[in-house]
């Protein structure tokens, strides 16, 4: 019996062609990816690009706006709405008006009170955009080494309090002092001794009829002086208590919005009811104003750890 002869299987020689196409196919869908991301609307481009100019070339005074026309197809125009800046607030601009000139007639009613202090250089009245300050020299308020007020202090500080006691500005009362240490029973450094000096002359005006929720009382030390501590002079100068009657309007305070935390969380974070400046810094005036119990009226002093009168 005759054996049956296999075929043999025959050679494919062009089966690269199919792998060079599968090549090719990539090849293309990867430049038409690139030239698809490369295309960029020219027309969108110059809106974005003519409005930042216009919005930056801008003259602060002038409220007519912009306007931007771009053709981007032929017989087509597209144009920009007008972008007027907000009308200025009239109520606030009054305001600010009759603030001014409140603050001209306390400046000159305080000169004229503290005429004859002033021209004997023991106070100073001085106005500027945080408003009125009156430095008082130290030497006037208070013996050395004490926080008592002396009865020519009561009287020049009597006479501001029947000026500022009408008005409803807020008032800041700086204690300053000079370099010079001290340590005694009531006072263990400068800063305590600056701090009552500031609350003695603040409990007086209050009970001069000042509000006291006016009032912000700051010890300072000798940390803001005047004039060059190695002097004389300047220690005195530096030895003072500064009243500022504050001129600024503050501002409705607008809390921030957490946009990157959920709405519940946002709302729980945020409050929901926002506080002025002027409520802010009603606690922090309510404290310093009110008579604290380390805040009384000192005794007389024991005197001053290797310093003599006259020295703090």
């Amino acid at each position: 019996m005759a054996r049956k002869q296999v075929e043999e299987e025959h050679e494919n020689h062009e089966r690269w062609l199919v792998s060079y196409a599968d090549f090719i196919t990539l090849l293309f869908a990867f430049f038409v990816v690139m030239y698809a991301i490369s295309m960029v609307n020219e027309g969108k481009y110059r809106i974005l690009s003519d409005a930042l100019v216009s919005a930056f070339h801008k003259t602060p005074g002038d409220s007519g706006g912009a306007h931007v026309t771009v053709s981007t197809i032929p017989g087509a125009v597209l144009q920009l709405p007008v972008i007027r800046p907000p009308a200025p607030n009239q109520k606030a601009e009054q305001q600010k008006r009759e603030n001014r000139d409140k603050m001209k007639n306390i400046a000159k009613d305080v000169a004229s009170a503290l005429a004859p202090l002033v021209a004997s250089g023991q106070v100073r009245v001085t106005e500027g955009a945080q408003g009125i300050t009156i430095d008082i020299n130290a030497s006037l308020l208070f013996q050395p080494g004490d926080a008592r007020l002396s009865a020519e202090a009561v009287r020049a500080l009597s006479a501001v309090a029947q000026v500022i006691a009408p008005t409803d500005f807020p008032i800041i009362v700086e204690g300053h002092t000079d370099d010079t240490p001290i340590s005694t029973a009531q006072f263990a450094s400068n800063w305590e001794l600056s701090g009552v000096r500031a609350s003695s002359v603040v409990r007086l005006m209050i009970d001069r009829g000042v509000g006291a929720r006016r009032f912000t009382a700051i010890g300072y030390a000798d940390q803001r002086p005047m004039a060059d501590n190695a002097s004389v002079e300047g220690r005195a100068r530096n030895r003072r208590v500064a009243i500022t009657i504050e001129s600024k309007v503050p501002d409705t305070a607008v809390d921030v919005p957490l946009f990157s935390a959920p709405k519940a969380e946002a709302a729980a974070a945020v409050p929901t009811t926002p506080t002025t400046a002027a409520q802010q810094g009603t606690a922090a005036q309510q404290g310093s104003a009110a008579p604290p119990a380390t805040a009384a009226q000192p005794a007389a002093p024991t005197g001053t750890a290797g310093k003599g009168p006259g020295t703090t």
